[in-house]
């Protein structure tokens, strides 16, 4: 069936509702949309409300726009309201010359018709980390440049392990991770915080122990994946892991850990300066796979995305702010800033000098990967809405976990059918 652009545009507006941030927030407002290729003012929407115009990233912008002989004008707007205000930009024919977007979204504006492939408006991607380019790849083809990544890793409390007389150089897999908490939970302290609220956050937060265990988002309810949700279950039922994990968010999930009772807390590179705010000792390591070995994690992080515009004279100006932008000497600039990761390997090494801290999660990102990869695409925001409904439903007791997968792979398919 062929779809008209209006009707894509309309149907991928639905679909937003189910994506939410999972690194970055704010609120903003602002508006957008082309003027010629001679006026010299190229438009640029970003999802960064909480950088004002003197600071660095505004800044950057605005050089970028310079050093390409024009003017920027840009506006931010919180996650949600770009993402709606695109896709109504969309429908009108007034996008903006440049877009930031959180990476789950490229493949919903791509749907639509909205961005441009990267090769066709002469950008490359070929040098950038696979995995977190993956992110913004749809059959086959890269929609947006990453600007860094973000992901997840267990912080833990060197202070409550050493009590407990656990060494977190011991924690290889599940197995020695739920020894670990049972061992602390004996000596008296807490043992691991994470977020399972019913939102993007909660999937997010839930994925690496889905992929830890070998699962797959094609398939819910296979056994790997009934393990991975028995492993939460069972640390909330016999008292490692809280209860209020059903209503957490990574930022009260992270204000938990922050009050040094945990051992443990599952988060991301964001928190890193409170990490180093938190008045205890503390360490990161990768969130183990269920047999050993790092985890995929969930990339979060923006893409640099060029939409379609009516004058494709626009393009060449495009490609320079974005090559501007993602140079490799911005990315350390601007990754430092968002405690984003770079997606290239010479950056990263910088990055780890400046700061050792950085070292485990540039690990963790080697096994990251995009939540639409593996050619989902749009169908991700379904999957992972009925993901984090069974999460809910297992944690809280009203399902089994093999009933509460069960459920949620036969809402995906009867959506899909």
């Amino acid at each position: 069936m062929r779809h008209t652009r209006t009707a894509l545009v309309a149907a991928a507006a639905a679909s937003f509702a189910l994506i939410g941030v999972s690194a970055c927030g704010g609120s903003g407002s602002g508006s957008g949309g082309s003027s010629s290729a001679a006026s010299g003012t190229y438009t640029f929407w970003d999802p960064y409300p909480q950088f004002g115009p003197s600071d660095a990233w505004a800044k950057l912008v605005a050089s970028c726009g310079k050093q390409a002989g024009v003017s920027v004008k840009r506006t931010a707007l919180d996650t949600t309201d770009l993402n709606n205000k695109a896709l109504l930009a969309g429908q009108k024919g007034n996008l903006p010359d440049l877009m930031m977007v959180d990476n789950p979204i490229v493949s919903t504006l791509t749907e639509a018709g909205i961005l441009n492939k990267t090769a066709d408006v002469g950008l490359d991607t070929a040098a950038l980390q696979k995995n977190i380019v993956g992110a913004g790849v749809v059959d086959g083809s890269a929609y947006g440049v990453p600007i860094g990544a973000n992901t997840l890793a267990l912080y833990y409390n060197a202070d409550v392990l050493k009590k407990a007389g656990v060494d977190p150089a011991s924690i290889k897999d599940w197995a020695s991770l739920t020894a670990a908490l049972e061992k602390v939970k004996a000596g008296g302290s807490k043992g691991i915080s994470f977020g399972a609220i019913g939102t993007e956050e909660g999937s997010f937060q839930f994925l690496p122990w889905f992929w830890g265990s070998g699962a797959d988002l094609k398939t819910l309810d296979s056994p790997e994946g009934v393990k991975a949700l028995t492993l939460w279950k069972d640390w909330v039922d016999k008292g490692l892991a809280p209860k209020d994990v059903l209503t957490n968010t990574q930022t009260t999930a992270w204000q938990e850990f922050a009050t040094g009772q945990y051992a443990f807390g599952e988060n991301g590179t964001w928190q890193l300066a409170n990490a180093k705010k938190a008045g205890f000792h503390y360490g990161i390591i990768n969130i183990p796979g269920v047999n050993g070995g790092s985890a995929p994690v969930p990339t979060g992080g923006e893409f640099v995305t060029v939409p379609v515009q009516k004058d494709d004279g626009r393009y060449a100006v495009d490609k320079k702010i974005v090559e501007c932008l993602t140079s490799n000497a911005n990315y350390l600039s601007t990754d430092t800033t968002l405690s984003y990761i770079a997606p290239v390997a010479a950056v990263q090494a910088q990055q780890v000098a400046a700061d050792p801290g950085l070292k485990p999660w540039v690990s963790a990102l080697a096994a990251a990967r995009g939540r639409t990869s593996d050619g989902l695409g749009t169908r991700y925001p379904v999957i992972s809405e009925q993901l984090w409904g069974a999460v809910q439903s297992a944690l809280s007791g009203s399902k089994s976990p093999q009933d509460a997968l069960a459920a949620a792979q036969q809402a995906v398919k009867n959506h899909q059918s």
